[in-house]
């Protein structure tokens, strides 16, 4: 009995060490992506970002190397081009469907499409079995973004304009219900990428034991190969990003990986049923970044979905 009490202990401090962690990345990725939204993003900006990201790992590599070894398999290696491939094809994803469609009605779909599907996920491919409470703490998580972010309503909205469209006899606007339908499916498939690439990197670096460092360095270089040949088509806008936006694009490179890293190193000893709905707190902070820094409105709304979140992790937590 002693044996099972101390157990659980320590699972309930493990669990208490992977929430502050990914409460600390929370913090870091609300606040790069608020240097994203400075600079306007654009994917000559994030080659830009992703080329600083990979300079700077080199130094890191080189310490890391020194203090310990670095050995990977050939598992591991393809493991983390996979991550890679799944990180570029989500972000690409994500820039198509902010062309076709609204911000409000793209990012909730992106982000609470993306925590939703992980769970559920973890518990049939995983096996995860998550308490009551915990389920009930992400699933308020996953609700409250949608309403803090107005997505439910957007959400409605479109698809009565699409109806709408559908019916109507003007032949004006032909291309206006499928740009409709083509945004959703557009957030959704963000969505889908978000749980595939936090499902594969539980695996990689939990079940694979591959060190966080190495992994998010390894996806860094991976995504700069991959965007690499559209960059060289475009890179008078690349020189322009760099003129202009330079500093907001350090911001993202140094506060990404490690906001990444953070969450990472929660994954290693947590079950995604926990990890992957608390990161979503970051959208709580980014709206008040938005509200105090960018003036935007609806604060009380805000104020109460930020309420409501901070209860969904505290269930999370005590689940």
């Amino acid at each position: 009995m002693r044996e099972i009490n101390a157990r659980l202990k320590v699972d309930k401090i493990m669990t208490l060490a992977a929430l502050l962690l990914v409460l600390a990345a929370a913090v870091l990725h609300a606040t790069w992506n608020y240097c994203a939204k400075r600079a306007g993003g654009g994917l000559p900006f994030v080659w830009l970002v992703g080329a600083i990201i990979c300079a700077c790992y080199v130094p890191v590599l080189l310490v890391y190397g020194s203090v310990a070894s670095i050995s990977l398999t050939p598992m591991a290696v393809a493991w983390i081009v996979g991550s890679g491939v799944l990180k570029t094809s989500y972000s690409l994803f994500l820039q198509r469907g902010y062309r076709t469609g609204e911000f409000s009605l793209i990012y909730p779909l992106a982000r609470g499409t993306g925590p939703l599907l992980s769970m559920l996920a973890a518990m049939l491919v995983l096996g995860e079995r998550p308490s009551a409470l915990a389920l009930a703490g992400g699933a308020v998580i996953v609700v409250a973004i949608f309403w803090l972010t107005g997505g439910m309503h957007s959400l409605g909205a479109a698809l009565r304009r699409a109806w709408r469209e559908e019916l109507s006899i003007d032949a004006q606007h032909p291309r206006a219900v499928g740009s409709t339908a083509a945004s959703v499916n557009y957030g959704i498939l963000s969505g889908v990428f978000i749980a595939s690439y936090t499902l594969w990197d539980r695996h990689g670096v939990a079940g694979l034991a591959i060190a966080p460092v190495l992994y998010d360095a390894g996806t860094a270089f991976t995504q700069l190969f991959l965007l690499s040949p559209f960059a060289a088509r475009r890179w008078p806008e690349v020189k322009r990003e760099w003129s202009v936006n330079r500093r907001w694009a350090f911001g993202v490179a140094l506060l990404s990986p490690l906001a990444y890293i953070l969450v990472l190193t929660a994954l290693r000893f947590t079950p995604v049923t926990y990890v992957a709905p608390a990161r979503e707190v970051s959208i709580v902070i980014g709206a008040f970044m938005g509200a105090r820094f960018l003036k935007e409105a609806n604060g009380r709304r805000r104020v109460w979905a930020a309420v409501i979140i901070a209860l969904g992790v505290i269930a999370l937590a005590l689940g």
